[in-house]
C-alpha cells in the first residue's frame, strides 16, 4: 500500500538531488513503497551532506565512523543541516514511524520516533531519550523491521531485542534485525554474543566459529538447575531452532527433556544437558566436526580396498553420483562399472546423487526438471538400482530464498510432476542447503533431505534450523584409509530415513531403448501410417483421429513410454505397437459407450435400470489410447502388485457397485483420463498375459516381455492383449509388421 509520507520522501530526494546521476542517486519512483532503491538513495544522500567522497549504497565502517567523530549523536542541537534532518526524517517513514512533517526540524516528533524506534530494537536502556546514535542510524538505513512481520514470533523478537540491548555498544556488534524470525545476521549475532561472554576482546571476537569459541564452550555445559546469561543464551538457541521451549535465564527439567528430544532429532548422545556438541549443532550448521559418521559421499570409485577401508572405519551408506556430464572433470565422479557389485560384496549400501552442472540460478527451470528426471531415471537403471531407489537431485549452490521460490521449487515441482507421469519408478530426495531442502520438501516435491550443512556460511544455512526429514548431515571432508585404499570423503550423518540400497540388479545384457529423436518423426510417421492404410485399419467413418494424429498422440507419451519399457526391461515397441493400433480403431461408438459407463457410475442411471436388456455392459467399456476396460486394468496391475513389480493397491474387479467409489470406476476413470497411465497399463496387460492371465481366461504362461524377445514370443504377448478368440490371432499377425516398424527406428536410436 502506497503511503503518502514515503511518497513525500522520494519527491524531496527527487527534487534536492535532481543531478543525482552525478551522486550516484537513483531517480526515484515516487509510488509510496519503502525499497531498497529508496534507502540507497537516502544512504548516498546523508553520506553527501557529511561530506564524504565516493558514496556508496553501504552504510559501512566509515559512514558510521564519521557520525561518531562529527557529531557523537544526532539530535536537535548537533544535526548539521535542514536537508540532513529531512533525509532522518524521510529514513524514519520509511520505516514506518512518525519522522515529522519533513521539515528540516529535529522537533519532538522526530525525538518520540526515535525513541519509538530504540524501545522496538531493545536499545532503549542503553540509549534514552530522542537522540539517534551511529548504529542506531545505521539500522534505520536498511529494510530491516523492528516489529514482528509476516507472521514472525514474539518469542524470537523479544531474543533479538535482549541481543541488541546487551551487545550494542561492542565494536564490531550492530543492530540486529527485531522481526521475529531467525536470519543470517542473527545467527552470526549469537556467535558473537558467545565470545564476549567467553570474555572474548573486541577485535578478537569475530562471529566465527573457531578454535577459541569451541574451546571455550567446552567448559560452558549447562544442565537442570544452571542459571543465569548462558542459559539464556542456550535457550536462544533453542528458540532460533524451532525447539519448543521458552527463552529463559532457567534451566529447567522440562527444558532438560526438549534437549533430549533435539538431541534425539539430531542423533546426538541424549543426556539432556547443554553439551559441547549440542551447543554445536544449535550455533552451526555442520555442528561438531569430529563426529564420526555412518555415511558419506564422494566422487571416488569404490574399489574393494576402499570399501574395506570404509567399512572398517564404520562406514554402512555411499552416497554415489548417477551421472558426470563430463568426459575429462573428475573421470570417476559417475558410478563405475563393477562398483555396486563392490560395494554390495562389503555389505555397504548406496544411495544415489543427480547433479550435473546445478550451481547456479540459471540451471532451474521446469523444462530441465523434466530433462532431469528422465536422465537421472534412465541412469539409475542402467547403474542397476531397483524401482523405488530415492535418488537426491542436488542444489549445490548457495540459493537465496527468493531464487528458491522463482527458480528451485518450480524446477523440483516439475521433476516431480514428471516422475508421477513416468509412473515413480523412483523416489525424488533434494540434497542442498537447509532452507531449499525445508522449502522443496515441506512442497511436497521431496521425501527426505540430504543437507549441504558443511557449506556453514551459505546463506541458505545460516539462520535456518535443520529440515525435519533430513537423511543425511554433510559436516566435513575427510580422508580416509591408507595406500590402496586411501580415499577421500564427505563425512555424513545418517538419521536413519534414508538406508539406500544393498541389492542392484545386473546391467541388461542388450541395450535398452532411449527416448525418441525427433530427427526420424517424418519417417517413422510415414512408414506406420502406410501401413495402417494398407491393411485398412484407421480412418474409416466412425474414426474420431486420423492416423497421423493418433500415432502423434502415442509418440507425445514417449517419455512414459521409454521410462516404463526400461523399466520392466522390455522393447517400446510392444507398447507403442498396442498403444497405436487399438487408438486408431477408437469409434463414436468408444464415445457412447463412455458416456453410458460415467452416467452409471455417478448415480445418473436408476437403480431399476441395471437389469433392463444392454446396461449391464454400462458397467464397463473398452476406453483410453489403449481401449483398456476397467476390469481388464485392475486385473493387470493386480497382477504386477502381487508381483512386486508395482506399488499399488490390489482393488476388487467385480465391484461394480453404482458409485464413484467402485473399484472398477476408479480404475475405468483414470484409463479414461490419464493417458499416461493408460499406456503404462498397456505394459502391465502384456506381462500379465505372459504370467498366462490368471483371472480371466487363463492361457498357459510364457516368459515376461524380455528385451530377447523373439518373434514367436512377440507375436504371442500382442495376440494375448487381444484376447483367446478371433480376431485376436489375425489382427496380431498384422501387428507383427507394425512392431517392426517401430522397432526398426527404435533399434537406429538406441544403436543397436
Amino acid at each position: 500500500m502506497a503511503d503518502e509520507m514515503v511518497q513525500r520522501a522520494q519527491r524531496f530526494i527527487n527534487t534536492t538531488y535532481g543531478n543525482g546521476a552525478t551522486l550516484g542517486i537513483s531517480k526515484l519512483e515516487e509510488d509510496g513503497r519503502t525499497s531498497w532503491t529508496v534507502m540507497y538513495a537516502l544512504t548516498r544522500a546523508l553520506q553527501y551532506e557529511m561530506g564524504i567522497s565516493g558514496l556508496s549504497n553501504n552504510f559501512g565502517a566509515g559512514t558510521l565512523a564519521a557520525i561518531a567523530e562529527k557529531y557523537g549523536k544526532l539530535d536537535a542541537s548537533t544535526v548539521p543541516s535542514a536537508n540532513f534532518c529531512r533525509i532522518l526524517q524521510s529514513a524514519l517513514y520509511c520505516k514506518g514511524y512518525d519522522g515529522g512533517e519533513i521539515d528540516g526540524t529535529y522537533n519532538s516528533r522526530v525525538q518520540e520516533a526515535v525513541a519509538k524506534l530504540h524501545q522496538n530494537m531493545g536499545v532503549s536502556s542503553t540509549y534514552p531519550g530522542g537522540a539517534l546514535w551511529p548504529k542506531t542510524v545505521k539500522g534505520l538505513f536498511n529494510m530491516d523491521a523492528y516489529v514482528t512481520v509476516n507472521s514472525g514470533s514474539e518469542t524470537i523478537r523479544s531474543i533479538q531485542q535482549w541481543l541488541n540491548g546487551r551487545y550494542v555498544l561492542r565494536k564490531d556488534f550492530y543492530v540486529i534485525p527485531c522481526d521475529g524470525h531467525h536470519s543470517r545476521d542473527v545467527a552470526k549475532s549469537m556467535l558473537y554474543a558467545i565470545q564476549y561472554e567467553l570474555g572474548m576482546a573486541d577485535g578478537t571476537a569475530n562471529g566465527v566459529f573457531g578454535p577459541g569459541t569451541q574451546s571455550g564452550l567446552k567448559s560452558h555445559t549447562l544442565s537442570t538447575g544452571s542459571s543465569g546469561v548462558w542459559v539464556q543464551l542456550f535457550t536462544a538457541a533453542m528458540v532460533l531452532n524451532k525447539r519448543p521451549v521458552s527463552f529463559s535465564s532457567s534451566f529447567t527439567s522440562s527444558l532438560s527433556s526438549s534437549v533430549s528430544t533435539f538431541q534425539s532429532f539430531m542423533h546426538l548422545a541424549v543426556n539432556g544437558q547443554a553439551d559441547f556438541r549440542t551447543w554445536s549443532s544449535l550455533l552451526v550448521s555442520y555442528g561438531d566436526q569430529t563426529r564420526q559418521g555412518e555415511a558419506c559421499d564422494g566422487v571416488t570409485k569404490i574399489t574393494p580396498a576402499r570399501a574395506q577401508a570404509l567399512k572398517s572405519a564404520g562406514y554402512k551408506y555411499i552416497g554415489r553420483y548417477l551421472y558426470n556430464p563430463s568426459t575429462t572433470d573428475l573421470p570417476e565422479k559417475e558410478i563405475q562399472p563393477g562398483e555396486l557389485a563392490t560395494i554390495k560384496e562389503y555389505g555397504l549400501r548406496c544411495f544415489p546423487i543427480y547433479q550435473t552442472w546445478a550451481r547456479s540460478v540459471d540451471y532451474y527451470s521446469p523444462a530441465q526438471g523434466v530433462a532431469d528426471c528422465a536422465n537421472a531415471a534412465y541412469k539409475a537403471e542402467e547403474h542397476g538400482f531397483k524401482p523405488g531407489s530415492r535418488i537426491y537431485f542436488a542444489v549445490d549452490y548457495d540459493a537465496v530464498d527468493d531464487e528458491v521460490t522463482s527458480h528451485i521449487l518450480p524446477y523440483f515441482q516439475s521433476l516431480r510432476a514428471q516422475m508421477t507421469r513416468m509412473g515413480s519408478p523412483f523416489r525424488i530426495g533434494v540434497y542442498g542447503p537447509r532452507n531449499a531442502c525445508s522449502r522443496i520438501s515441506d512442497a511436497g516435491y521431496a521425501e527426505t533431505s540430504f543437507v549441504s550443512n558443511m557449506s556453514s556460511g551459505f546463506s541458505g544455512n545460516l539462520g535456518y534450523a535443520m529440515p525435519e526429514n533430513w537423511a543425511f548431515d554433510q559436516i566435513v571432508t575427510k580422508w580416509i584409509g591408507s595406500g590402496d585404499g586411501r580415499i577421500e570423503i564427505d563425512n555424513n550423518i545418517a538419521s536413519g530415513r534414508d538406508t539406500g540400497q544393498g541389492d542392484f540388479d545386473a546391467p541388461p545384457a542388450q541395450k535398452q531403448d532411449i527416448g525418441f529423436d525427433l530427427s526420424y518423426w517424418d519417417a517413422l510417421a510415414d512408414e506406420a501410417t502406410a501401413y495402417m492404410k494398407l491393411i485398412g485399419r484407421g480412418e474409416q467413418s466412425n474414426n474420431i483421429y486420423t492416423r497421423r494424429q493418433c500415432l502423434e498422440t502415442i509418440m507425445s507419451l514417449d517419455d512414459v513410454i521409454t521410462s516404463t519399457a526400461r523399466r520392466y526391461r522390455m522393447r517400446k515397441a510392444l507398447i507403442q505397437t498396442t498403444a497405436f493400433w487399438e487408438f486408431c480403431h477408437y469409434g463414436k461408438e468408444d464415445v457412447t459407450a463412455d458416456g453410458g459407463v460415467g452416467l452409471y457410475y455417478t448415480g445418473y442411471l436408476p437403480d431399476w435400470a441395471e437389469g433392463l436388456p444392454g446396461v449391464t455392459r454400462l458397467q464397463d467399456s473398452s476406453t483410453g489410447l489403449g481401449q483398456i476396460q476397467g476390469r481388464i486394468g485392475i486385473l493387470a496391475w493386480n497382477n504386477s502388485i502381487r508381483a512386486g513389480l508395482a506399488d499399488g493397491t490390489v482393488l476388487d474387479p467385480a465391484d461394480v457397485s453404482p458409485n464413484p467409489d467402485a473399484d472398477r470406476y476408479k480404475m475405468w476413470i483414470q484409463l479414461l483420463e490419464d493417458n499416461a497411465f493408460n499406456v503404462r497399463t498397456v505394459a502391465h496387460i502384456h506381462i500379465w498375459g505372459a504370467d498366462g492371465k490368471q483371472g480371466d481366461v487363463p492361457e498357459t504362461p510364457q516368459r515376461r516381455p524380455a528385451l530377447d524377445y523373439d518373434e514367436t514370443e512377440i507375436y504371442e504377448v500382442l495376440r494375448r492383449y487381444q484376447g483367446p478368440s478371433e480376431p485376436a490371432f489375425s489382427d496380431a499377425t498384422l501387428r507383427m509388421p507394425l512392431y517392426r516398424i517401430f522397432e526398426k527406428y527404435n533399434s537406429a536410436i538406441r544403436g543397436a
